[in-house]
């Protein structure tokens, strides 16, 4: 009896038409949080709250099913993001407005939005690549940390009699600096100083050149490549787990293959009878 109901509900989990309705709610409730931040009347926060409420409990079931659902219940736990929506969902029990915690229990609420990443696979990706990045932009944030360290350190000395707002002291500089690296009126900042120093606009297009364009796709460049090593042990991990999936890829790229071998081999017989035809025309 126990087996047949996980075989359902693991059925259901991976049920393409339960993963739309589970991200539908999730739209659902996002709308809910922010339409709850205007004005609104007795009747429409009624509603809202009975929504709140619906919500909550598809979220509880849902959690329920996905855990029932699970053969091992200790690989349910090993997944962070399993205990993410597990601990989004019990803190979204805490009532609202009949708790001391209603504030915590509406910041909470919020979170529930980030279940879209938990459920869409495309984006658990992105967000497992960019916390595998971490460690490696890390040392590329650090360099950018001395570039701005430097270039705000000779900023201050230079600039600081000029505009005393901007160039004040090294942490006032670096805060200009990253001004600068955003392009926010950037122009405006070295015209003032270009009137008094005319070639420090060098100082300025060395900094971007570095900060906006070296840096930046050094960072790209990581998130890229770890992205591209997550892809593949994806595609590993799905070979050891279905190998008749592998056999069936492999047949279809030979089948491919051959089909372009013969295209091609049929296209140079092609070539050949026409050459063979024009070298036995008289002329």
């Amino acid at each position: 009896m126990y087996t047949t109901l996980v075989a359902a509900l693991s059925a259901l989990r991976h049920n393409r038409i339960f993963e739309m309705v589970v991200i539908t709610v999730i739209i659902i409730s996002a709308l809910e949080i922010g339409a709850k931040t205007f004005p609104l009347s007795d009747t429409a926060l009624l509603i809202t709250k009975i929504m709140d409420r619906a919500i909550t409990i598809f979220f509880l079931c849902e959690i329920i099913i996905r855990f029932v659902a699970e053969p091992r219940k200790k690989d349910f736990l090993k997944s962070g993001w399993n205990i993410f929506d597990t601990l989004v969902v019990v803190i979204s029990l805490v009532p609202v407005n009949e708790s001391e915690m209603a504030l915590l229990a509406r910041l909470i609420r919020v979170f529930r939005v980030l279940r879209m990443i938990s459920i869409i696979p495309e984006l658990r990706l992105l967000i497992n690549s960019l916390l595998k990045a971490m460690p490696k932009m890390g040392y590329v944030v650090l360099l950018m940390f001395i570039i701005f360290y430097i270039y705000a350190a000779m900023g201050s000395y230079l600039f600081a009699p000029i505009n005393e707002v901007l160039w004040g002291n090294i942490a006032i500089a670096m805060l200009t600096l990253f001004r600068v690296m955003t392009f926010e009126d950037w122009t405006d900042i070295m015209y003032e100083t270009q009137e008094v120093y005319g070639f420090s606009w060098i100082y300025y297009m060395t900094f971007i050149f570095l900060t906006a364009f070296a840096f930046l796709n050094m960072v790209i460049g990581i998130v890229i490549n770890v992205m591209e090593q997550e892809q593949r042990e994806i595609r590993e991990e799905e070979a050891a787990t279905h190998p008749e999936l592998q056999d069936i890829s492999n047949k279809e790229v030979n089948a491919e293959l051959h089909a372009q071998i013969s295209e091609l081999q049929s296209e140079i017989g092609e070539i050949k009878a026409l050459l063979l035809a024009q070298q036995a025309q008289p002329r």
